[in-house]
């Protein structure tokens, strides 16, 4: 299986060491930065880049379970730059980005 997919603004990622699959969404601009970071579902990362526009990739992602939030932008949400709902799903996603890398 294939364990990395990647599109304009998003890619995704499969862990064979712990069997759970994870995208990210990047927007970067002039007017700031923003991450999200999601734990999609096996069907979900299958579907992804079968699509002919990006942006249908990133609605399927959208679809699933946000992990993490990250925005420094000019026009900036009330709320904190950055966010983390699922701690360990976030680090979980890191070591799979991580071990790619090595």
């Amino acid at each position: 299986m294939k364990t990395e997919k990647y599109g304009n603004n998003w890619s995704a990622y499969y862990d064979p060491n712990t069997r759970r699959y994870f995208a990210k969404i990047l927007y970067t601009s002039r007017e700031g930065r923003e991450q999200y970071n999601y734990e999609i579902t096996r069907d979900i990362y299958s579907r992804l880049g079968t699509f002919g526009d990006d942006t249908n990739n990133e609605e399927l992602i959208k679809s699933a379970k946000m992990i993490y939030s990250f925005e420094n932008t000019m026009y900036g949400t009330l709320g904190p730059k950055s966010t983390v709902w699922d701690e360990e799903a976030n680090e979980a996603m890191k070591n799979a980005i991580q071990n790619k890398k090595n």
